[in-house]
C-alpha cells in the first residue's frame, strides 16, 4: 500500500514537472477558489512579447522624440461678466530646437500671453520668454534656460513629401502629456491660418489631433519634424472640438524660411509678388478660353507691390465660379524663373528659395500674347497671394 502511494505520488509530481517544461510556452493557472461552482482558469505567456518592425520602428520614435516635445501654458488677464479680472489660462505643446532653450509652438498657443510657462518631459518647469512672433504664419518662437535639452532634427524640406507616406503626432491633447498618435499624410493643400492668412503647401493629416496638440511636431518614419500640428477640422454641428481625422501641419520649409527671417532681421520679411491668384486647370482655361491649359491667373495686385510696380494686370471682369466672386481677364502667370506654375502652392515654393528684394522672371499670357517681365520681390502682406 505505501509502494502504491509513493508510485502515484512520483507520477502526480513527474506529470505537473512535465506540464511546466514541455508545453509551447503557455501556463495555465487554476486559481483556488471556486466563481460560480467552475474553476477560473487563466492563460498567460510565458515571456514578453517579439515587436514586429513597424511596431520596433513607433518605440524607438517615441522614446527619441518624446525629450524634445513639450507642454506649453500660457496666462492672460480678463475682465468677467463683472468687470473684474480673472485670469484665463490656454494650453498647447511645442518642441526645442537648439541647446539653448529656443522652443518654437503655435502662435495662438500664446497669444498675448503675459506669462507662458514650459514643462518639459521630465517634469520641470521653466518660465518662457517671448523671442520671436509670427501671427501670420501662426508661429512663436520661445526661449527657457534650462540643462540637458534634446532638439528635434528637422527633416531636409517638404517638397518630397508624399501623400499616403506615414506620419506621426507627439504632443498634449487634452493636457494628456506625452501622447503619440499615429496616420498618413492624407493631402497637401492651402489652408488659412486662424488669422485668416493663408498657408501654402499645408499638410493634412489623419492623425488624431485635437486640442493641445497644437505646436507639436509632426514626424516622418525617422523621426524628422516634417511640420507643426496648427488646426484641426471640426464638425459645425458639434459644440467641442476634437479630432475629425483631418488636421493640418504647417510645413518645415515654411518654418525653416521664417526662422530665418526671425534670425536675419529679427522679424518676418517673407517676400511676396503682391497678388492675389486664382488657380488654373484644363477645364476652367477651356470655359474662360484661355491661351493656356494652365497657371494663375491674377485677381487683382496689391496696390504698389512687387506686381503692381512689373506691370502686371489683374482681372476687370466679374464672374462667379460656384458660389465664388472672381474676376476675369488677368494675366495668366504660366512660369517663374524657369518653374511651370500650376497653382498657387509652386508660387510659394518659389517664394520660400528667395528673400524681400531679389529679381524674378515672370512668363505669363495677356490675352493671347506671351509675355515675361522681371519682378522685384517685396515683403509679404496678409492680403497677398
Amino acid at each position: 500500500m505505501t509502494f502504491r502511494r509513493i508510485v502515484i505520488i512520483l507520477l502526480i509530481v513527474g506529470g505537473f514537472w512535465y506540464l511546466n517544461t514541455h508545453d509551447s510556452g503557455l501556463r495555465t493557472h487554476v486559481l483556488n477558489g471556486r466563481l460560480g461552482g467552475t474553476a477560473l482558469k487563466l492563460t498567460e505567456a510565458d515571456a514578453a512579447p517579439e515587436y514586429d518592425a513597424e511596431e520596433t520602428n513607433n518605440i524607438s520614435i517615441y522614446k527619441h522624440v518624446l525629450p524634445s516635445v513639450v507642454n506649453i501654458t500660457s496666462q492672460t488677464q480678463a475682465l468677467n461678466f463683472f468687470f473684474q479680472v480673472v485670469p484665463q489660462q490656454g494650453q498647447g505643446s511645442g518642441f526645442v530646437l537648439d541647446k539653448e532653450g529656443h522652443i518654437l509652438t503655435n502662435y495662438h498657443v500664446i497669444g498675448d500671453a503675459q506669462q507662458i510657462e514650459v514643462t518639459t518631459s521630465d517634469k520641470h518647469r521653466y518660465r518662457a520668454q517671448r523671442i520671436n512672433v509670427d501671427p501670420v504664419h501662426d508661429l512663436a518662437l520661445l526661449q527657457i534656460k534650462a540643462p540637458n535639452l534634446t532638439p528635434v532634427v528637422l527633416a531636409a524640406g517638404s517638397r518630397s513629401l508624399e501623400v499616403g507616406q506615414k506620419v506621426y503626432a507627439i504632443g498634449n491633447p487634452f493636457g494628456l502629456a506625452g501622447t503619440m498618435t499615429t496616420g498618413i499624410i492624407s493631402a497637401i493643400r492651402s489652408i488659412h491660418s486662424p488669422q485668416g492668412a493663408p498657408i501654402e503647401n499645408a499638410i493634412q493629416t489623419d492623425a488624431a489631433i485635437n486640442p493641445g496638440n497644437s505646436g507639436g511636431p509632426l514626424l516622418n518614419s525617422r523621426g524628422e519634424v516634417i511640420g507643426i500640428t496648427s488646426l484641426i477640422a471640426t464638425n459645425p454641428n458639434e459644440n467641442v472640438e476634437q479630432s475629425a481625422g483631418i488636421g493640418f501641419a504647417i510645413p518645415v520649409d515654411t518654418v525653416k524660411a521664417v526662422l530665418g527671417d526671425f534670425q536675419k532681421y529679427g522679424r518676418v520679411r517673407r517676400p511676396s509678388m503682391g497678388i492675389v491668384s486664382l488657380p488654373i486647370g484644363p477645364d476652367l482655361a477651356e470655359q474662360m478660353g484661355l491661351a493656356a491649359g494652365y497657371g494663375v491667373l491674377v485677381q487683382r495686385t496689391v496696390s504698389g507691390g512687387a506686381a503692381d510696380r512689373a506691370g502686371l494686370r489683374g482681372g476687370n471682369q466679374t464672374a462667379y465660379l460656384g458660389n465664388t466672386l472672381i474676376y476675369l481677364g488677368g494675366d495668366l502667370i504660366v512660369n517663374i524663373d524657369g518653374q511651370d506654375v500650376t497653382n498657387t502652392q509652386d508660387i510659394s515654393d518659389v517664394m520660400n528659395r528667395h528673400q524681400v528684394g531679389d529679381t524674378v522672371t515672370v512668363t505669363f499670357y495677356r490675352g493671347r500674347r506671351k509675355m515675361s517681365v522681371q519682378v522685384t520681390l517685396g515683403e509679404a502682406r496678409e492680403q497677398a497671394a
